[in-house]
């Protein structure tokens, strides 16, 4: 069964949703579609092995007001060749495109944000590029205007697909679940590190390391970082100038970058220090 909280998520949230049979995905998607609009977002449902129209036509039954909520537009059901593709081939930036596109209607509508619901069967032909592709997206969910739930069918993809999906997303049912904001400088942190969610870390720092400026990165809210995952701090300070990478951390993630002597390319502020 899928937990329930991974279809409430906050702004900012990009989950990996394994499911297992029509069931289960139809829940998913009632209990999402629900959750959007109680929150008062605009509900972006993306298909891909159903049709917009037979989604509409299950779907519609199940959530209360649901004709209303898209005559109103605060529901869009669209099919994932016209978001995720330009003649057959993925399309990356036709996807952030839309998406903020989205996001500027719901602004003009009085909506709080973007929930997007993602049927991620169009990544089977290429399972490694459409990870490579999840990775690259995280850093649209630091602006916090964008929570996405996309759902794997454990019945179409190989446990290595699912296990690749999994880790390029922050957050996944019964792994590490880690939250994160893009500010001025810099970046903000909050929950867990492990190896669960690793390389989707590594995607965020990605883009440190192409700032010349002084960043700061905020863990004072990490509540855990194993080391391996603190390693990558280290090697994103070696590809920076020396001295202008500066974690701001409690003790405890202070005590895992001494213990692997990050804090030799990196400057690392105690949140005690004030």
């Amino acid at each position: 069964m899928v937990q329930g909280s991974v279809l409430d998520p906050d702004l900012g949230d990009h989950v990996c949703l394994p499911f297992d049979g029509e069931r289960e995905r139809m829940a998913a998607t009632r209990a999402f579609t629900l959750n959007g609009l109680r929150r008062r977002t605009r509900v972006i449902i993306i298909t891909h092995s159903d049709s917009p129209e037979r989604t509409r036509t299950w779907l519609a039954p199940l959530v209360p007001g649901f004709a209303d909520a898209e005559s109103a537009g605060q529901v869009e059901i669209l099919a994932c060749a016209d978001t995720h593709f330009t003649d057959g081939c993925l399309d990356p930036e036709r996807v952030r495109c839309g998406l903020a596109s989205a996001h500027a209607r719901a602004r003009r509508h009085g909506q709080h944000g973007v929930y997007a619901l993602i049927d991620a069967s169009w990544g089977l032909r290429d399972a490694p590029a459409q990870a490579a592709f999840e990775a690259a997206v995280n850093e649209l969910f630091g602006e916090r205007w964008l929570a996405a739930v996309c759902q794997y069918d454990r019945a179409l993809f190989p446990r290595e697909a699912i296990d690749r999906a999994t880790s390029v997303h922050p957050i996944t049912p019964e792994q590490a679940l880690l939250r994160f904001a893009t500010e001025p400088g810099g970046l903000r942190l909050w929950g867990d590190i492990d190896l669960t969610n690793r390389p989707a870390f590594a995607s965020l720092l990605a883009r440190l390391e192409r700032d010349p400026a002084e960043v700061v990165i905020d863990a004072s809210g990490l509540d855990f970082i194993d080391a391996g995952s603190a390693q990558l701090l280290t090697v994103t300070a070696m590809a920076r100038p020396r001295g202008s990478t500066v974690v701001v951390c409690g003790e405890s993630t202070a005590r895992v970058l001494r213990l692997i002597r990050a804090d030799e390319f990196v400057t690392v502020r105690r949140v005690a220090d004030g």
